[in-house]
C-alpha cells in the first residue's frame, strides 16, 4: 500500500522546518506503511557536496564486533575520500549506522561514489549540493527522533512510508532512492512498473548501476539521465509516461523543484494542496492537514498528468 508525500515552500530562503513537517505528514500515514520510513530533504545549495552513507548493520551472532567494524568503515571512508582528492569540511554520525560527510570535490562523482561503496557493507544513499536522504526501519517519529530531523531546516522534501510486500524489511529496500550517480535527484513512488526489467537492462547497458531491485530507483535514474541530456524535469516526466509502463504515481525532486506524475490509469491515489506559499501533496489528505493550519481544499490530479513546482 505505502504512502508518499511531498512539500515545497514557495516563500523564504530555506528557513523552514521541513524535517518536522515531513515527519508529521508521514506519521499521519503510518497505517499505510509502518515497516520503514524515508526522507529526501533539501537545503539551499552549498558550495561543496554532502554525502550520506549507510554503514554496516548487525548480522546475527556477529554483533559483538559490530562497533569495531563501524569504526573501521568510518576510517576507511574518510581515507578514501581524501585519497580521491576530496577536501573534507565536516563529518557527522547521526546514528551508529550512518555517516554524513561534507566535502569539496571537482572530480568524477560516479567514480567517487563507486570507490566509497567498495568499502564492505557501505552504501551511498545520496550525494549532492542540497540533497540528504535519510531512511531507516520504523515509523516516521522513530526515524525522525533517531536522526534529529525535527531540526532539519530546508526548502523542500519528499517522503515514503513503506509496507513491505515483496521484499525484506531492511534499509536497502526503504525509499526514497537517489538517482545514482546524478547529484540532487531523488524519487518516491507508489505502484509498479511492468517494464522494470527492460528499462533496467537498458540503463545498465548505458553504464548505470543500481543499489536495489526497486522500480523506484529505475524512475529516478531514467529522469536524471534525461535531464543530463538537456531535457527539463517536466519534459522528462512527460516522456516517462510514454516509456514507463505500469500503474504508478511518483514524486521527483531536484535541487530547486518538485514534480508529480500519474500514469494514464490514475489508479494510485494522490491529493494536492497549492497556495501562494506552499505546495503539499500526499497519498491521503490527512497528511496535508497536519502541516497546513487553515481551511483547505485539496484535489486529485487527473490521470496522465504531470505537474512541477519550483522554489
Amino acid at each position: 500500500m505505502c504512502g508518499i508525500a511531498g512539500i515545497i515552500y514557495r516563500n523564504g530562503g530555506g528557513e523552514h522546518l521541513v524535517g518536522r513537517d515531513m515527519t508529521a505528514m508521514l506519521q499521519a500515514m503510518k497505517h499505510r506503511g509502518p515497516d520503514s520510513t524515508g526522507y529526501a530533504l533539501y537545503r539551499p545549495a552549498a558550495e561543496g557536496y554532502v554525502m550520506q552513507v549507510k554503514l554496516a548493520e548487525a548480522h546475527g551472532n556477529h554483533d559483538f564486533d559490530l562497533a569495531e567494524r563501524l569504526r573501521r568503515q568510518r576510517a576507511d571512508i574518510e581515507s578514501r575520500l581524501r585519497s580521491a582528492g576530496a577536501t573534507i569540511t565536516a563529518i557527522q554520525g547521526p546514528t551508529d549506522h550512518a555517516m554524513t560527510v561534507s566535502f569539496e570535490f571537482d572530480g568524477d562523482l560516479k567514480r567517487l561514489a563507486d570507490y566509497i561503496e567498495d568499502v564492505r557493507d557501505a552504501e551511498v544513499l545520496s550525494l549532492g549540493h542540497s540533497l540528504e536522504i535519510v531512511k531507516d526501519l520504523g515509523d516516521a517519529e522513530t526515524v525522525s527522533g533517531d536522526y534529529n530531523l525535527d531540526d532539519f531546516v530546508g526548502t523542500h522534501a519528499i517522503g515514503h512510508a513503506r509496507m513491505a510486500t515483496e521484499s525484506d524489511v531492511d534499509i536497502a529496500n526503504a525509499h526514497p532512492y537517489w538517482a545514482y550517480p546524478f547529484p540532487d535527484v531523488a524519487v518516491v513512488h507508489n505502484g509498479q512498473l511492468t517494464n522494470y526489467h527492460q528499462w533496467r537492462r537498458r540503463l545498465e547497458r548505458a553504464g548505470h548501476r543500481f543499489q536495489s531491485e526497486c522500480d523506484s530507483e529505475i524512475i529516478a535514474v531514467y529522469l536524471a539521465e534525461r535531464m543530463a541530456q538537456g531535457d527539463s524535469l517536466e519534459d522528462s516526466m512527460r516522456r516517462s509516461l510514454d516509456e514507463l509502463d505500469g500503474v504508478f504515481t511518483y514524486i521527483c525532486v531536484t535541487e530547486d523543484a518538485l514534480g508529480v506524475a500519474k500514469d494514464e490509469l490514475g489508479a494510485k491515489p494522490l491529493v494536492l494542496y497549492e497556495s501562494d506559499d506552499i505546495v503539499a501533496l500526499a497519498s491521503e489528505e490527512i497528511a496535508i492537514r497536519r502541516v497546513v493550519d487553515r481551511e483547505i481544499e485539496t484535489y486529485d490530479p487527473y490521470e496522465g498528468e504531470v505537474m512541477v513546482w519550483t522554489r
